[in-house]
């Protein structure tokens, strides 16, 4: 029996097992329990059937016996069972099952909801949606409110979505306490449907309902990113009264940053340090703006702050990270003061190369996006290289950045010279041929990839590469089978070569046989890019609405996914 089904059994074993043992002790007769022996072969017979190749027959046996026990955790398991057979309908009529046994269960009406959210049913969400914040304790209703924006993310209709929050929100829009939370998820809501004015009337209707609130002022924030003016007024009330959060202030100094309005940002900073000098990150921040305007003096003693506050704080990544900024700027201004020794000790202070690596790919990527992608690489290119690995890691960072960018010729100029000086190293001539591939040199590629066969004949993914890159283009089918074979034959478990072999399999006209190898792939490792392929397939088969199921839980776990993103466009499907 499978450690799962073992599971599900004690959990109902256990229970009568110790009211028994202290009945015994008490010498008192024990409760009845509803685990007769009928019971317990039902349950028995349901877990082997869900565990095997009958998950209908075992989802119905327990759902069964859920209902005669009226058993929580037994109308739960029937849901799970639904899951693992990717059977919305089934779950959600367990979920209902659940929700009626117990109408006060706020866990059996979540279910509800977001099985209804995953099949898109939208407008069947009214109801539940209500019952969610009802069901929420005061203390939490503030949380719940504010968490629904998140869960209605991936509905097809966004505006239908928003005008279905705000009629479930129309009791708490008007209540003092709640009302800030409401209109904040409101304006979520209308800017996920792209209506920023609709967002910005949100937030600031929150915003009158409770001055203090966080949630509008943080609305407001994003609408300035989303190039919405009259925004940033809100903000500055709320910042001019009281005593803000510094973690609020610090959020407006950002979007000043984002806007280049470098003077401004380093006024707000500067307040954020003067009315709460221990708190770190506005000191990092306002001595990195130093040393970009050369202000020598003052970058040295802020960024100094920061490592003498960080220092007091708890180890993490975040920490890790902004020392590594600081100890990485403070090397600058020694640098740029010619005291090199004293640079270098600085560098020396960074505890690995990845945190250094981390904190300049990012600020890498901001000026990017700003436009700046030479000065991205140039960033990236200063870093010290202590030893190999640092070289190597330093040139993935780039080619990262520029693939990020699309920007596939220079990427693939890199790794050539890179594959030029290190003929030894396997992944170097497998990334270039990828980026072959992004630029849509076939012949290049496969050259790459051959060679790279010729000189390693057990790299799979060389292999496989190679097939699939055949299959998507449906040329030389029969070939590009062989390869992904040959492939399979390195790596039989590798659930995204089985993909590429199901894809060729789709593409000769073998769809049955399609199917049968991606979802064995997608049940063995669920993924946007496996979904997107078996989505595509049944969607040629006709089975449309179980493609779209596919397709939805594909953009839940990865909704920027090349693939799936361009399956759906071809196929000018809306999930």
């Amino acid at each position: 029996m499978k450690l799962s089904t073992r599971l599900a059994l004690a959990a109902l074993l256990v229970p009568a097992l110790l009211a028994t043992a202290q009945a015994q002790q008490e010498d008192t007769p024990p409760p009845p329990s509803a685990l007769d022996a009928s019971l317990f072969y039902q349950l028995l017979l349901g877990e082997l059937n869900a565990q095997g190749n009958d998950p209908g027959t075992g989802f119905s046996l327990i759902l069964d016996a859920a209902r005669k026990t009226n058993d929580a955790a037994l109308y739960q398991r029937a849901v799970e069972i639904a899951f693992q057979a990717r059977s919305g309908e089934s779950g959600l009529q367990a979920a209902r099952a659940w929700k009626q046994a117990y109408p006060k269960s706020r866990e059996a009406n979540r279910y509800v909801l977001q099985i209804l959210l995953v099949l898109n049913r939208v407008d069947d969400t009214l109801e539940p949606l209500k019952t969610e914040i009802a069901l929420a304790e005061p203390g939490e209703r503030g949380a719940a409110i504010g968490a629904i924006p998140r869960a209605y993310a991936r509905a097809a209709d966004k505006k239908a979505a928003a005008t279905l929050v705000e009629q479930a929100f129309a009791e708490q829009l008007a209540d003092r306490t709640y009302g800030a939370a409401a209109w904040t998820a409101v304006g979520r809501m209308r800017l996920l449907a792209e209506d920023g004015a609709g967002a910005l009337e949100a937030a600031r209707r929150g915003h009158a309902l409770s001055p203090q609130a966080e949630g509008p002022v943080l609305l407001a924030l994003e609408l300035m990113d989303a190039k919405q003016p009259q925004a940033e007024a809100l903000v500055r009330q709320y910042l001019a009264q009281g005593k803000p959060l510094p973690e609020l202030r610090m959020g407006y100094a950002r979007a000043l940053l984002d806007a280049q309005r470098y003077p401004e940002a380093l006024e707000q900073l500067q307040v954020v340090t003067t009315e709460r000098p221990d708190f770190p990150e506005a000191w990092l921040v306002q001595g990195t703006l130093f040393v970009q305007d050369n202000q020598l003096p003052k970058a040295e003693a802020a960024l100094k702050r920061y490592v003498e506050l960080a220092q007091q704080q708890r180890s993490g990544e975040e920490r890790s990270r902004g020392l590594a900024q600081a100890y990485l700027s403070l090397s600058q201004i020694a640098e740029k003061r010619k005291d090199y020794p004293l640079a270098g000790a600085w560098l020396d202070k960074i505890e690995n190369s990845q945190d250094l690596l981390a904190a300049q790919s990012r600020r890498a990527s901001l000026l990017a996006r700003q436009g700046k992608l030479e000065d991205a690489r140039k960033l990236i290119q200063s870093l010290p290289e202590r030893n190999p690995g640092d070289a190597r890691a330093k040139l993935m960072a780039e080619v990262s950045l520029l693939r990020d960018f699309k920007q596939y010729k220079p990427a693939y100029e890199l790794l050539g010279a890179a594959a030029k000086k290190d003929p030894a190293d396997p992944d170097l001539l497998y990334d270039q041929a990828m980026m072959a591939e992004k630029l849509n040199d076939l012949p290049d590629m496969e050259r790459l990839l051959r060679q790279l066969i010729a000189a390693k004949p057990d790299y799979h993914h060389a292999y496989n590469a190679l097939g699939y890159s055949l299959a998507e283009r449906s040329m030389r089918l029969p070939e590009a089978k062989q390869l992904i074979q040959k492939a399979l034959e390195f790596a039989p478990n590798d659930p995204f070569i089985s993909d590429s072999l199901a894809w060729v399999e789709f593409r000769m006209g073998n769809k049955t046989e399609a199917v049968r190898i991606l979802e064995t792939a997608y049940k063995s490792r669920p993924d946007a890019e496996i979904a997107a392929h078996l989505g595509e397939v049944l969607w040629s088969m006709g089975q449309r609405d179980r493609a779209q199921t596919i397709w939805r839980e594909g953009m839940l776990m990865n909704n920027e996914s090349e693939t799936l993103q361009e399956t759906l466009k071809r196929l000018k499907v809306r999930p």
